[in-house]
Parts: C-alpha cells; sequence; structure tokens
C-alpha cells in the first residue's frame, strides 16, 4: 500500500530549481538518473532489490504497519526503481504490470479491478512506495512517479494506473496526481491498516504534468515545479529503454525485460539528439 512518506505528520519540503544530469550509459552500477542529489538506479539486480526491499520493511515498521508482500511473482512485468542520496537507500517505488499472477491489488478489489480489464485497459499498480523520513523531498517524490509513469507507458503500453492508498492520504493523490476514487476503504491484510483503492489513466496524468510544465507559475499545485522537464524526460526515456534492452538481452529470464527484448532497441531507446 502506497504511503507519502514515513512520517505522517509532515509533508515533504521542497525548493530551489531543478538540476538533472543523465550519466553516460555504462553497466549496471550506472544510474537511470541523478536529480537534485538523487541518484536512482532500476532495482533489476538481486543487491538493489534486497536494498529496496529493506527499506520498505523498515519504514513499514516505523508506522506500525506489517511488511508489504513482494510483487506478483512474474519478474518481466515488474519494474522497481531505488534512489539512494550519499551511498544510503532513500526511496523507492514499484510498478508491477497487470499479467498472468494479476496484480496485488486483486486481493481486494477484483471485482473493481476486473471492471477496467474488460474495457480492454493495460493496467499496473504502484506499490512498495517508501521515502526516508530524513528526506521528505518532493522532488524525489514527483521524480519517482515521473519515470515510472515514462517507464509504464513508453515500454509496457501502461493504460491504466491503480495504487492502494491509506483513506487519510487519497486527497494528496487525487489533487497532486489525478487519481480518482475506484473502489471504497477496506482492510488491507497484507499490511494491517485500511486502504482505498484509486485510478488514473496514463493519458490524464500525461496531460497533468504537461499542464505543470506550461503553467507552473500558474498552478497551485505543489508537485508542478518537480516533474522532469521536458529535455530531461527524452534524456530519461532514453536511458530506461536502453537499460531494460540491455537486461532483458544479456539476462534472460532475470528480474526485468521488456516486451519483444530480442528485437533492436525501440527509437526511445537509443541516444537522444537535442537541438
Amino acid at each position: 500500500m502506497l504511503q507519502i512518506s514515513s512520517h505522517s505528520h509532515h509533508q515533504p519540503r521542497f525548493g530551489g530549481k531543478t538540476r538533472v544530469s543523465i550519466p553516460p550509459a555504462g553497466e549496471g552500477e550506472t544510474p537511470l538518473l541523478i536529480h537534485r542529489g538523487f541518484a536512482i538506479h532500476l532495482a533489476a539486480d538481486p543487491v538493489r532489490r534486497a536494498r529496496a526491499d529493506a527499506l520498505v520493511d523498515r519504514l513499514y515498521a516505523s508506522r506500525g504497519y506489517r511488511r508489504e508482500p513482494p510483487a506478483p511473482a512474474d519478474e518481466h512485468s515488474r519494474l522497481t526503481l531505488l534512489a539512494s542520496q550519499a551511498g544510503q537507500a532513500v526511496g523507492t517505488l514499484t510498478l508491477n504490470v497487470d499479467a498472468e499472477h494479476g496484480l496485488l491489488a486483486d486481493a481486494l478489489y477484483r471485482n473493481e479491478i476486473d471492471g477496467f480489464r474488460r474495457n480492454g485497459g493495460r493496467l499496473c499498480e504502484l506499490t512498495g512506495f517508501a521515502v526516508d523520513r530524513e528526506t521528505r523531498s518532493r522532488t524525489l517524490l514527483a521524480t519517482l512517479f515521473h519515470l515510472l509513469y515514462l517507464a509504464g507507458r513508453q515500454i509496457y503500453q501502461i493504460s491504466d494506473v491503480l495504487i492502494e492508498v491509506n483513506p487519510r492520504h487519497r486527497p494528496f493523490y487525487e489533487s497532486q496526481l489525478g487519481f480518482r476514487i475506484a473502489g471504497e476503504a477496506r482492510e488491507c491484510p497484507r499490511v494491517g491498516a485500511p486502504a482505498v483503492l484509486l485510478h488514473a489513466t496514463t493519458d490524464g496524468i500525461g496531460k497533468r504534468i504537461d499542464r505543470s510544465h506550461r503553467a507552473a507559475g500558474q498552478l497551485r499545485h505543489p508537485l508542478a515545479p518537480h516533474f522532469l522537464s521536458p529535455e530531461a524526460v527524452l534524456l530519461a526515456c532514453e536511458r530506461i529503454g536502453s537499460l531494460c534492452w540491455m537486461a532483458a538481452t544479456s539476462a534472460p529470464g532475470g528480474q526485468l525485460s521488456c516486451p519483444d527484448a530480442r528485437r533492436p532497441p525501440p527509437a526511445f531507446a537509443r541516444p537522444a539528439v537535442l537541438g
């Protein structure tokens, strides 16, 4: 179940200008993105996966929640981001694509989710969200969501995004990220806390991010200044596509792969040429 931060009495703080750098393509140790001091990796190897799991364990336990269980067993449809600062893991978020093993949210909301499936949507859920209590950065929050939005839409062709959140966090996801309620509040036995199901389309999320770039000074939208710039989006798409393609082709059966991995990488996985 997604939590806004590991400290319920504080909203993440932020400020200043956005600065983004993209490391050169290289081995698995190369970050996907370096953004305002945060190094963000694809957790596609056992070491980073374990670090992400340990962060979720620690922060959920600090709030009295039970351990969020692992994502569905189909490793080919799961993508986890791990953010670190000064070598310490400070944030993580996972995207699960609806595949053979379904979604974690099916346990509580199967009927509601089946409705989206019947409409022909390509579904995913966001889960395993944890941000270190000393960080509380909206830059990190916006970056994790923006990167998974890009990966979900461009790699997996996602049309609909689902999340389970604590009801007290519902207003944040509705006002800041455009989600709408899709399932009433129920007790979530996975974490021992109440949850509501929220839904957004990738089209809707994309339009909201686009509006934030075109009218950031006019919108009352605290996350708007912290989404990636259009230039950074192009470079991030290159890195997401190339890293996923390399993982899929060099490690068959590994923890991260993408559709049509045996084909040449798509256009957005090749170096971006900016004017």
